[in-house]
């Protein structure tokens, strides 16, 4: 039966009180609108609904009023699904759940996720670290909200929004001769055996910038930890190539790492926050894109380019206390 629920609200107007002048003033509308409603609902019901009586008015007939008991019915269903659906646009959920690329969560994100709990409410956080495949998985499935990546590795579901460039740097130890360099080359890196963080697609995306100079380094020691690989650099493996530096919020650098810009000027990958919803984002999603634009915004352009933010307007809540879990 196709009848709007609009169509159903004139109809049990016209049923309740009594006439169609009536319900044409509660619904401020004509009441050639009304006749039309009626008209189409009983074409559609296959039979009359209501019948006029000069002493009584519009009334409902037997029949009718099996239509217009299950017009209520649906009406009230309607007002319930509003009541609890509505807010739920607005609202934050009782648990946010995150995916990142694994080295991030050792880097930046739980400074991160203490600013949007600082900015939003009480609510739990779950933190799911994986590699690209488990990210594109985890979104695709709806086991997260929202991923951070680079925009590098396979093309997500959903829309990126981007926060920064994070231009690749050196990591040394602070004792090399090459530490005392303002920049280091690539063919100065390309001499020397290299400490790699061996990521899927970041393996690839690091090595790659040695391809201008036909050579790439050897690879002395490999792991997927970015503490791993800051480690070994600490006990003089030999430098690394990376983008991100951590965060000194959540893990500063030891005395023994120098970190130095590459002298060449090659693509930087882009921070960016992933989701499913497109341009019609649910309110908690579009702050939790806002406080990473302002997270990224203060930890300052020295160490990347911020992207410009527009709409970053947004209500921000005094902090709560919160549970973080953390799942690999």
């Amino acid at each position: 039966m196709n009848v709007s629920l609009r169509h159903l609200s004139y109809l049990c107007a016209v049923a309740e009180l009594g006439s169609v002048q009536a319900a044409a003033k509660h619904h401020r509308i004509s009441t050639s609108s009304i006749l039309a409603a009626i008209a189409h609902a009983e074409s559609e019901f296959g039979a009359m609904i209501f019948f006029r009586m000069a002493s009584k008015g519009t009334q409902v007939t037997p029949h009718g009023e099996r239509f217009i008991t299950a017009a209520r019915s649906l009406l009230h269903a309607q007002d319930e699904f509003v009541q609890r659906v509505g807010p739920q646009s607005y609202a934050t959920p009782a648990r946010v759940r995150i995916g990142c690329f694994r080295p991030f969560s050792s880097l930046f994100m739980s400074a991160l996720v203490r600013k949007f709990v600082d900015a939003t409410g009480p609510l739990e956080i779950e933190l799911k670290e994986g590699d690209v495949t488990e990210l594109y998985d985890w979104l695709s499935d709806g086991t997260v909200d929202v991923v951070m990546a680079y925009d590098i590795g396979p093309h997500y579901p959903g829309s990126a929004t981007p926060l920064c460039k994070v231009p690749r740097h050196v990591a040394i130890h602070a004792d090399d001769p090459l530490a005392r360099k303002k920049e280091i080359s690539l063919k100065e890196i390309a001499q020397r055996d290299l400490v790699l963080l061996d990521m899927p697609h970041t393996e690839e995306f690091l090595m790659a910038a040695f391809d201008i100079l036909a050579k790439r380094p050897k690879v002395c020691f490999r792991s997927r930890s970015y503490e791993a690989v800051r480690s070994a650099v600490v006990l003089k493996f030999g430098p690394t190539l990376l983008n991100l530096r951590p965060s000194p919020l959540v893990a500063a650098d030891p005395p023994e790492i120098a970190r130095r810009p590459l002298q060449e000027k090659i693509p930087a990958p882009q921070v960016v926050v992933i989701d499913v919803y497109g341009h019609i984002k649910p309110a908690f999603v579009r702050k939790f894109i806002r406080v990473a634009h302002d997270f990224f915004s203060d930890w300052g352009p020295e160490n990347f380019a911020v992207t410009t933010s527009e709409n970053r307007k947004g209500l921000l809540i005094p902090p709560p206390n919160q549970h973080v879990r953390t799942s690999r």
